[in-house]
């Protein structure tokens, strides 16, 4: 009887456990936590990276990054609607690229060579557009900590990091305090989905090569063809 009782009550602790008790590890990451309290950039005893600077995305250009197939945006303008429109991404700019590739030749290749992109995934399309007033439209890397993260106060953020060769993802669904859910899971899910299956960059041309950024050793391929 009393076998019975001690592996009734093993059974019942069983189904009270949370769910994330299973995985710690996965827990953290996807959990939502207040803006001060997210884990922000990380960049190791790269200080000099601190200087270098991202610039908003154009929305093409954030499709071309997470190499989504194409829409018919240009052939139905006034029906159709570009995908992730609560999204905003920040990629590395000319002057970032340039110094990345300097001060990895510098250091006799001791300086990292890695850039960083940042999305941001909003709840709403109300909430993305009252942040997109206050942002700046390019932001040193060692001031995003300070004034895109740590000053959303009123928000909670979950945070999701992807290394693929020498870009690394970061990003951060974004949602006011205190609501449940995400409205916004499904594109969230897709560009996360989008970033994992993802090659990896061996170098920045695949991502430079967009319009009005030029790329360095980029080459459009009608000039290559011989």
């Amino acid at each position: 009887m009393e076998e019975k009782e001690n592996s009734k009550k093993k059974k019942k602790k069983q189904k009270h456990q949370h769910p994330n008790d299973q995985t710690t590890k996965p827990s953290s990451d996807f959990a939502f936590k207040l803006s001060s309290e997210v884990k922000g950039l990380r960049f190791g005893g790269q200080f000099i990276v601190k200087s270098f600077t991202i610039r908003r995305a154009r929305p093409l250009e954030l499709l071309k990054v997470l190499s989504f197939p194409p829409t018919n945006h240009h052939k139905e303008k006034t029906k159709s609607k570009l995908p992730f429109p609560s999204t905003i991404a920040f990629l590395p700019t000319n002057f970032t690229i340039l110094a990345h590739h300097a001060w990895h030749t510098l250091t006799l290749g001791l300086g990292t060579k890695k850039s960083k992109v940042l999305l941001f995934v909003f709840e709403s399309e109300s909430l993305k557009v009252a942040v997109d007033r206050i942002w700046p439209p390019e932001i040193p890397l060692g001031e995003v900590n300070k004034k895109l993260i740590r000053g959303l106060t009123g928000c909670e953020m979950a945070r999701f990091k992807f290394r693929k060769g020498c870009i690394t993802f970061y990003v951060y669904a974004v949602r006011p305090v205190g609501n449940l859910g995400f409205s916004s899971a499904d594109d969230l899910r897709i560009i996360l989905q989008s970033v994992v299956e993802l090659k990896d960059f061996l170098d920045h041309t695949a991502m430079l090569a967009m319009p009005h950024q030029r790329s360095i050793d980029f080459q459009p391929p009608a000039a290559m063809a011989h």
